[in-house]
């Protein structure tokens, strides 16, 4: 398996070339840069030689070439090269028009003379050059290039990010140089295509890209592998993966949201919307696109549970609406503290997961407003769910310090929660086991290990190994809490009927706990609760619909309940893209889990 990594620039803001030359005395000239070690298969003769053609149109045109000439360069043959291309510029009649930086340059001093340029030209002669650390810094500064096709700037400048010019050809770079400089319009368009897919260039996204590569391979060479499961008997070894079908989510969705009931498999519109349930099923979206799931089926459904999170938010109040009519007309002033954290959390993977620019800014902008109203909550689920948002939002913004505030926060909150109420036989945040339960060790798992609070980690995985024994039948079946009661301290522990969020919340918890530990137990409890699912539970019947890919409602203590609302069908969805997201990471180069 390959992890493609893009080549690392910094971060630098978009601005206006002007802003920068007059630190260079270059002021109202129109500025061409190239820069790097030279050595002769730069090309930078062809740039000379196209010169007097650009010079005779724009006479106010200043050629920078920028570096010191490569050591290995200079050990064989010193400054011939540099010579050389003096010698062609004064034979051009450019003494006015270039400028030699024979220096080698601290990195702000080269962001700087990066920003002052109109053009970055790179006009190498080696074809096989596979990356550019020269190009990628210019690109990533929205810089409008010019430059010969080799195989990293081919790549980088397809699709109007840039200009190709064949290899040595003089009138081609003059010709693409002037058309560039005439036309402000399509300069500046490029300039901004260059600068969009720069963000994902950025040495924060690339450091995160590397972080997530070591994992994966660290995953592959963990103790979870053939010998693992050896000792299993057949009907103990993890079953094979359904197949995704996306059918039923279609169906329950229409171009305002996702339809939050059904009867049997039929969408209920007199129920209406919620946001908890479009906050899952964007979320389930950005799973789906990692795993290059019917990319444009998805976008186009992602697209519709963004819209709805934006219209649920009021940005007067700072909250987000949950209920809406068939009708589109909210029926709540706002909504509850759950729902609220739910639509954090999915707008968290928008901005830290998501593949696309639009999703990543739109949700970030509705990110930050939204997210301090999550300190003045009371709901442990709602700060859970915040949590996971801010870890998945910091993926790609880890500077922002007041996401990292609030987290510190939300992580205390829950700490405190657990010492108030916990007891040695009772070892939980509450005196009760309700709902969504593992999504409180979740979240300090996740937040523990991302801060590198050791107390934190520590907690979640011993609340997420009691409640993994709370909810295993004697025969070493998963069994979630039941709704009908719930699981008071010191009296009965309610069995039916149990939900299928239940159920993915434990599958969700075990997978990061996996991550972090790569303890091959937590796997194993992952795949007992997907089991759960499947058949392997109290009544030994099929929760999830295989011919529709949908998800019944519930399990009662007689039956299993027909509907397939979207909360169900979203938790089977779920925790079936998970389960392949991780079983893609510990099947790599050929080795499976079983």
């Amino acid at each position: 398996m390959i992890d493609l990594i893009p080549h690392g620039i910094p971060d630098v803001a978009f601005v206006a070339p002007d802003y920068y030359k007059h630190r260079f005395g270059l002021g109202g000239k129109k500025v061409l840069l190239t820069f790097g070690l030279l050595s002769p298969n730069k090309g930078i003769e062809h740039v000379l030689n196209a010169l007097p053609d650009i010079v005779a149109e724009f006479p106010d045109v200043v050629y920078v070439v920028l570096g010191a000439t490569h050591p290995n360069e200079l050990r064989k043959r010193g400054e011939a090269y540099r010579l050389g291309l003096e010698a062609i510029a004064k034979k051009n009649k450019l003494q006015n028009n270039v400028i030699f930086h024979n220096r080698f340059v601290e990195l702000k001093a080269l962001t700087e003379f990066i920003g002052a340029a109109d053009l970055y030209i790179t006009p190498y002669l080696d074809e096989a050059q596979s990356t550019s650390g020269t190009l990628a810094y210019a690109f990533g500064a929205g810089k409008a290039v010019i430059s010969t096709p080799y195989w990293h700037a081919a790549e980088l400048l397809a699709e109007e990010r840039g200009v190709l010019v064949p290899f040595g050809d003089a009138k081609a770079i003059g010709r693409e140089v002037i058309d560039l400089l005439r036309d402000d319009t399509r300069r500046h368009t490029m300039r901004k295509n260059a600068y969009k897919l720069g963000r994902d260039m950025v040495w924060s996204n690339v450091a995160r890209l590397y972080m997530r590569s070591f994992e994966l391979a660290r995953l592959e060479c963990a103790v979870l592998s053939r010998k693992s499961f050896a000792t299993k008997t057949l009907d103990q070894q993890p079953r094979d993966l359904p197949e995704l079908k996306l059918d039923h989510l279609a169906r329950m969705t229409d171009s305002t949201g996702l339809f939050q009931h059904a009867i049997f498999t039929v969408p209920n519109f007199s129920e209406g919307y919620c946001t908890d349930d479009n906050a899952r099923a964007f979320i389930l979206a950005v799973l789906l696109d990692e795993m290059e799931e019917e990319p444009e089926r998805i976008r186009t459904m992602a697209t519709t549970y963004a819209a709805f999170l934006h219209h649920a938010f009021d940005p007067k109040t700072k909250r987000f609406h949950n209920h809406l009519s068939f009708d589109r007309r909210w029926l709540d002033e706002q909504g509850s503290e759950d729902s609220h954290a739910r639509a954090l959390w999915a707008l968290g993977m928008g901005v830290g997961r998501s593949p696309y620019r639009s999703f990543q800014v739109m949700s970030g902008q509705i990110f930050t407003e939204a997210l301090p109203t999550a300190t003045a909550f009371t709901s442990p689920r709602a700060w859970a769910f915040s949590l996971l948002g801010i870890h998945e939002y910091l993926q790609r913004l880890s500077g922002d310090r007041s996401a990292s505030q609030i987290r510190d926060v939300l992580i205390t909150s829950l700490m405190e929660l657990f010492d108030h109420a916990a007891q040695p036989d009772w070892p939980w945040f509450e005196d009760v086991l309700s709902y969504d339960n593992a999504k409180l060790a979740h979240a300090l798992i996740v937040s523990g290990r991302a801060t590198g609070q050791k107390p934190v980690f520590e907690r979640g995985l011993q609340t997420l190994r009691w409640l993994a024994e709370v909810q295993t039948t004697e025969s070493g079946d998963f069994r979630p809490i039941g709704s009908n009661g719930f699981h008071k301290r010191g009296g009965p522990r309610a069995n039916f009927d149990q939900q299928p969020i239940e159920a993915q919340a434990m599958v969700s918890a075990c997978l990061e706990a996996y991550r972090a530990t790569s303890d091959a137990r937590w796997y194993a409890e992952a795949e007992r609760a997907f089991d759960w699912f499947l058949g392997w539970n109290d009544l030994g019947l099929e929760i999830y619909a295989p011919s529709t890919g949908g998800c019944r409602d519930a399990l009662h203590v007689d039956r299993v309940n027909q509907n397939q609302g979207a909360e169900s069908s979203l938790a089977f969805l779920l925790s079936l893209a998970e389960m392949r997201l991780m079983q893609n990471a510990v099947t790599a180069f050929n080795h499976p889990v079983s």
